[in-house]
């Protein structure tokens, strides 16, 4: 069976990541692409790499141009989708790639965004360990997904095994994360001009500031935490994709480094997309480019008694859209990995 979609938001660096991954799915077929300032204008103005979809042309983002297809995917402005969704009530699935539906809480919700809370949907992390299962569990068969946000998810998947089993502090946990700016969109901002990120690393949203907290706290507690806490600092690096997070965490009197390997390789042994490497083995972004792949790397420090964990991946992909095709898979039954590789971009 082919699914008919439509994107919206395609002009974007989400959007235009949706529609590559899509354009190699044999089960899924765009029509419809939208955007808001660029309506009216051809997909290839602003994706020109997506050859195969070059005959297609933007119009507005509006409920009338996304009604009618199996599945829409959103790739809107934070605050842009609840409106949408509300109006395609007969849409069979709908992905949102924004962060209208991914919290739970509406306290959370009204603490680190402005506008009206949209209420909360399934969240697309199919291998976050949730107690006996995985997210993916309540991913089957549904007609909503929430798509992650790239930070938080890497986050979560970094140190979720060590809290599924009981091993670490959930109020000692620490999230040093470098990124690229492409999860930020095209966005004409000051900070994100070549001039001001090459040769420099920035800092931002430190202190507790940054939106994605409050989604790795609530995907803590899905894997197990009570009220877990996490410092968490972004630092903006000159590389236009990717996501290298250093997330560590104490672990609890006498546990030993080989119980914290043994809890991370059960964790993802059986996983496509997220890959614990060899002992002694850390990732590079660069291995991820391009790829629905979360690399990780898992380091013991017996001086000061914490587990490293230092996950890469496409902020774009496996952070995004790949995330969003993978769940969307999941919930119309077929198979996870269709329309998705492994395989990365180099040099």
């Amino acid at each position: 069976m082919t699914f008919s979609v439509a994107v919206a938001g395609a002009s974007g660096y989400a959007g235009g990541e949706i529609l590559r991954l899509i354009a190699d799915h044999p089960d899924f077929e765009v029509r419809t692409v939208t955007a808001h300032s660029n309506a009216g204008t051809p997909l290839s103005a602003h994706q020109p790499q997506l050859r195969s979809l070059a005959h297609l042309t933007l119009v507005d983002t509006t409920p009338q141009n996304l009604t009618g297809h199996d599945v829409v995917f959103l790739a809107l402005p934070h605050g842009a989708s609840g409106e949408i969704t509300a109006a395609l009530d007969d849409t069979r699935l709908i992905v949102d790639c924004g962060a209208d539906h991914r919290l739970s809480d509406k306290a959370d919700w009204d603490a680190f965004y402005h506008g009206e809370y949209a209420g909360g949907w399934p969240y697309g992390v199919p291998e976050l360990p949730t107690g006996a299962g995985k997210l993916r569990d309540t991913l089957v068969g549904v007609n909503r997904i929430a798509a992650p946000g790239c930070n938080a998810s890497a986050v979560s998947l970094a140190i979720a095994p060590g809290i599924a089993a009981g091993l670490v502090d959930e109020h000692d946990i620490s999230a040093v994360l470098a990124v690229g700016p492409s999860g930020a969109g095209k966005t004409l901002k000051t900070p994100y001009l070549a001039a001001e990120i090459l040769g420099s690393a920035n800092p931002y949203a430190v202190g507790g500031m940054h939106r994605h907290i409050p989604e790795i706290q609530q995907n803590l507690r899905l894997a197990g935490a009570t009220s877990p806490t996490v410092s968490f600092t972004p630092v903006l690096v000159p590389m236009s994709r990717g996501i290298l997070a250093t997330v560590s965490a104490r672990y609890l009197p006498g546990i030993t480094p080989a119980q914290l390997r043994e809890a991370w390789e059960r964790a993802y042994a059986d996983e496509p997309f997220v890959q614990l490497l060899a002992d002694g083995e850390m990732p590079r972004t660069a291995d991820t480019v391009g790829a629905n792949t979360a690399l990780i790397g898992l380091a013991v420090d017996e001086n000061v008694g914490r587990v490293i964990a230092v996950l890469a991946l496409d902020n774009l992909v496996k952070g995004t859209a790949g995330a969003a095709i993978q769940s969307a898979n999941i919930a119309l039954g077929i198979a996870e990995t269709t329309g998705l590789t492994t395989n990365g971009v180099a040099p």
